[in-house]
């Protein structure tokens, strides 16, 4: 590229005297897309300004380059390096149409193959006259033959190698890009491919022959076998690409290995990067092994993507007899390797993996690694193949391009499917292979959008013309874009679409090209399903549905399931799914969001595959997943106000005197919410303490409302009732941080009005907090609304309700140190507020008392602490990994906060503070405890809080216990948003964050 921004000049080259009639016209600068400034001055430096036809189809074939002044100034410095050999070369151009095509693309598309030209200027030889490509043992000669003439002067091998390297790519670029010249014939790009492959063997085999006249002298060389991986050994070579090896020597001594570094180094120095990193234990591991020791390494200690890369491996150079063995030894553990026990785990770990290599920034100017890019074909290809090869001989090929074709034939993808997909991949390929000819530097990066200049020259060099529309810039945007949706849609079909063919209403296979029931179980445990039976079962009710609705699942399901191949639970979703999609047969825009919007339907498969708990509830609120689109300011999950959902849940439930009605409506209400606070929280669009002051929210609004509607149904005939009530929230609920699995701690308190006797007044309100309680705990398919007033004066065994009176009496004499405790995290939370607020004040002064509290109280506290440590863990559960009361969980942290609570209240007025967190941030800001320190034991109260409503997310139930390695601890991990679901990497970090923490709260317990 590299064009000047100056604009094009409309000067002709030459005035013209004659009559047009008589003469041709010189076409102007302009016209021809010449827009350097100093391009007339070259045309005429090169002699190419006189107006005979041959020297208008000179001109007009160099304004077809990629980049014609890029080519003029390739020309102009090869003229000069030339010097009188020039007139050879520009006759042949004059002469030879061929000619001009191959060098003209070639220039305008390579600046380093131009390079090469100006320092090798008699190598334009190679492109004139009846040009084809040489085989691979005329390849091989040639480089070898290089070789032998620079034994005697090894300084100069690598020169000379180079320059027969580049003097190969030369001729292959030539004949690969002429077409956009002149019509010359397209190089397929399979033939590109393979022949880079050749150009790499013969260099490797001409640098291994060097190695041993270098480091074996008059000695007989070792064996050794190259092999070779990835593309080259697939024999799809990029023009710019690592070369992939791996060593086997019938010895692994020092000689071999000094024989197979240098090697390395010859190559690399010459031609091309060698990359010996696939090998066993990568750059760790030995150079060279023996075939025993790689048989051994594959056996005991490969990992799935070793197996995958050795897909590609072909012997190459060196002693073939031994890479033939190595491929008969090895090849037959990648048939079976699908088998492995972590295969699924590996694969889908690798799949996270490739999509965290692209940095957002370039994600989509990236070829290879992008969404709808280069990888997604390779590695679901790869997959199949490992998945069907061991029954399957004819996919035992290690081209993309071949195994697409084996796979179609097979019957594993449709053949319409393969076909586009060839033709997507090749196209893409194409791209790649023209960005990195332009320098010869490895790149799988477009331009940048806004760089026209970039753009139009990579559609020149891809071939690619105006078509009506649109330039030629604008028709590659519009074809990239076309490409990238189709390969992105392919990618799913290619592994569902089969197998939905296989289950379709013509029966259980489609006679000659479905898949096998037994070929679709293996696809489906090799994508992640534990019981594909049943999954297919599922996806059979889905599709067979009658009318409209199985057609469309039919086209939705591709997508989907790829999708939810991705969640921790693809079994779990997939049965959600359909019972999802059976809840809401009669929902008209159901269907149709899905298939109109995939972010939608995206969030979705992610959401079913990971929790019960919020599939269970969409279930009974489907319409919540209208929300999972975008608004103008953001998902729409973000666009409900908590406050707002209290309020309008309270003035709903407000409209039935019946309480049951009431409280269905409030139900319902609440159900909608849970299930918009859970999916924005898997959806990693909330934060741990966002949740728990919604969930806190909607829990508060629920027990207003179920209390409001008892109070309106057991009004007294005078309409005047005997006493107020007020709700104390405590725990959890009092400090607004409940969890999904939280109960709701709570104390009733009531006060005689209208002249009642306290008597009459208790009697009243104990009737309406029993009934509130039974009320909310009534059976339901939600989540539970339970009301545990066990925290209140004599536990169990107190009154129900208590005068504010009877509180202040209890407590002045008879407050045990734990209701002390206890009280440092209630706050009045519904009821009647003007008593809730006094009943606060009357409890401050046992809970800050002005001295503090006793050094007796304290102690107490701690005995009572070591008794919960030592008796209250569940029998069997896991000291570690028991969020609520393990070690450095919610349990040790919020007792820590209390106890510095109790010594330091009476002094610190911001400690008169219900929530953990923001007493912490007291605790640091007063240096009770040092920031460090405090800081610990925030991560570890939020780590615990994440992973104990993780829990509960993914179980669809109350639990505590951290899960041991396995699916549900992977799901664990999504759900807790872990930033790759990697279960073993999210304990690792809960247990190193807790036991910090406990260390912490030893130290302040011991103080």
């Amino acid at each position: 590229m590299g064009r000047s921004g100056a604009a094009p000049s409309c000067a002709t080259v030459k005035v013209v005297t004659k009559p047009a009639t008589q003469r041709p016209k010189l076409p102007s600068v302009g016209r021809l897309g010449l827009i350097d400034p100093q391009a007339e001055a070259r045309l005429r430096q090169l002699g190419w300004d006189k107006d005979d036809q041959a020297h208008i189809d000179l001109l007009w074939a160099l304004s077809r380059a990629p980049d014609a002044d890029a080519a003029l100034r390739a020309l102009v410095r090869l003229s000069e390096t030339l010097d009188s050999d020039w007139d050879e070369l520009n006759a042949a151009l004059l002469r030879e149409r061929p000619l001009r095509g191959r060098l003209f693309a070639v220039l305008g598309a390579s600046l380093a193959l131009g390079e090469h030209l100006v320092a090798h200027p008699q190598s334009w030889k190679l492109l004139s006259g009846n040009v084809r490509l040489p085989s691979a043992e005329q390849l091989r000669a040639s480089f070898t033959e290089c070789v032998e003439e620079s034994l005697d002067s090894p300084s100069t091998l690598t020169q000379q190698l180079r320059a027969v390297y580049r003097d190969r790519l030369l001729v292959l670029a030539a004949l690969d890009l002429a077409a956009t010249v002149e019509d010359e014939p397209v190089v397929p790009f399979t033939v590109v491919g393979a022949h880079l492959a050749d150009i790499a063997d013969a260099a490797l085999a001409a640098s291994l022959r060097a190695a041993e006249a270098t480091i074996c002298g008059d000695r007989p060389p070792p064996r050794l076998a190259v092999i070779a991986m990835g593309k080259c050994g697939a024999r799809e070579l990029n023009y710019v690409s690592d070369v992939d090896i791996i060593f086997v020597g019938e010895n692994a001594d020092p000689l071999t290995t000094r024989v197979a570094g240098e090697m390395m180094r010859i190559a690399s120095t010459a031609c091309f990067e060698v990359d010996a990193g696939l090998r066993p234990e990568g750059r760790s591991g030995e150079l060279v092994r023996t075939l025993d020791s790689h048989k051994a390494y594959y056996q005991r200690w490969a990992k799935t993507w070793e197996f995958q890369a050795l897909l590609k491996a072909r012997p190459a150079v060196g002693d073939m007899e031994l890479g033939q063995a190595y491929m008969e030894a090895l090849m037959p553990m990648v048939w079976t390797a699908c088998e492995r026990e972590d295969f699924v785990a590996e694969v889908q770990a690798m799949r996270r993996r490739v999509e965290q290599l692209v940095p957002a920034e370039v994600r989509g100017r990236e070829l290879k690694l992008g969404s709808g890019g280069l990888r997604d074909v390779e590695f679901a290809v790869q997959l199949l193949q490992l998945v069907h090869g061991r029954s399957d001989e004819s996919l035992h090929v290690a081209s993309t391009v071949d195994a697409l074709a084996a796979l179609s034939a097979g019957g594993y993808i449709g053949r319409e499917d393969a076909a586009n997909l060839t033709a997507s991949y090749e196209f893409l390929r194409l791209l790649e292979h023209r960005l990195q000819l332009q320098r010869l530097k490895r790149t799988h990066l477009l331009p940048e959008a806004d760089d026209e200049e970039a753009v139009r020259w990579l559609a020149r060099a891809a071939h690619i013309r105006p078509d009506g529309r649109h330039d030629a810039a604008g028709v590659l945007r519009e074809e990239l874009k076309h490409q990238n949706l189709r390969v992105s849609r392919l990618h799913a079909k290619l592994f569902y679409q089969p197998l939905l063919e296989s289950i379709g209403p013509a029966g259980l296979e489609i006679a000659g090209r479905g898949m096998t029931s037994e070929a679709a179980e293996r696809q489906l445990a090799a994508l992640g399903y534990l019981n594909p039976k049943s999954a297919l079962k599922h996806m059979s009710a889905l599709v067979n549905q009658s009318g409209r609705r199985g057609r469309v699942q039919s086209v939705l399901l591709p997508r989907l399931l790829d999708w939810m191949s991705d969640a921790p639970d693809p079994d779990g979703g997939l049965l959600a799914y359909r019972r999802l999609s059976e809840a809401a047969a009669n929902q008209t825009w159901y269907l149709a969001t899905l298939r109109d919007k995939p972010a939608v339907a995206k969030r979705l498969m992610h959401v079913l595959g990971t929790s019960v708990y919020v599939a269970d509830l969409l279930m009974r609120a489907p319409g919540v997943i209208q929300q999972y689109s975008d608004g103008p300011s953001g998902p729409k999950l973000l666009e409900t106000e908590p406050a707002a959902v209290a309020r309008s849940l309270i003035a709903s439930a407000s409209r039935y005197d019946d309480p049951e009605r009431a409280i269905a409506g409030a139900r319902t209400m609440r159900r909608r919410e849970l299930a918009r606070i859970a999916s924005a929280d898997l959806l990693g669009l909330l934060e741990v303490t966002e949740v728990c002051a919604a969930l806190t929210s909607v829990w508060v609004a629920v027990l207003q409302a179920a209390l409001d509607a008892m109070i309106r149904a057991h009004q007294p005939e005078d309409g005047l009732p005997p006493a107020k009530i007020a709700v104390i929230g405590m725990g959890r609920l009092g400090g607004a941080e409940l969890g999904y699995g939280s109960d709701a701690d709570v104390m009733f308190v009531c006060e005689p009005v209208n002249g009642a006797a306290d008597s009459q007044a208790v009697k009243w309100a104990n009737m309406i907090a029993e009934n509130t309680r039974k009320l909310l705990g009534a059976p339901s398919a939600d989540p539970p609304l339970e009301l545990d007033a066990n925290l209140r004066p004599e536990g169990r065994n107190g009154p129900l309700v208590r005068t504010l009176a009877s509180y202040e009496a209890y407590y002045q004499q008879w407050a045990q140190p734990w209701e002390i405790q206890a009280l440092l995290r209630a706050h009045a939370v519904a009821g009647d507020e003007e008593l809730g607020q006094r009943f606060l004040l009357m409890i401050d002064k046992t809970r800050y008392p002005p001295d503090g509290v006793s050094a007796e109280a304290v102690r107490e506290i701690r005995r009572i602490k070591a008794r919960v440590d030592s008796e209250r863990l569940p029998r069997g559960a896991d000291p570690n990994t028991h969020t609520k009361l393990g070690r450095g969980g919610l349990a040790d942290i919020e007792w820590t906060v209390q106890l510095l609570q109790l010594r330091h209240a009476h002094e610190i007025e911001a400690l008169h503070n219900t929530s953990t967190l923001q007493s912490l941030d007291a605790i640091a800001e007063n240096k009770l405890v040092s920031p460090d320190e405090v800081d610990l034991l925030r991560q570890a109260w939020l780590t615990a809080t994440r992973a104990r409503n993780a829990l509960v997310l993914v179980r669809g139930k109350p639990a505590d216990q951290l899960p041991g390695p396995g699916r549900q601890l992977n799901a664990v991990a999504v759900a807790a948003g872990w930033k790759n679901g990697d279960g073993g990497e999210f304990l690792d970090n809960y247990l190193r964050v807790t036991r910090r923490a406990k260390a912490v709260v030893r130290k302040v317990f011991e103080t």
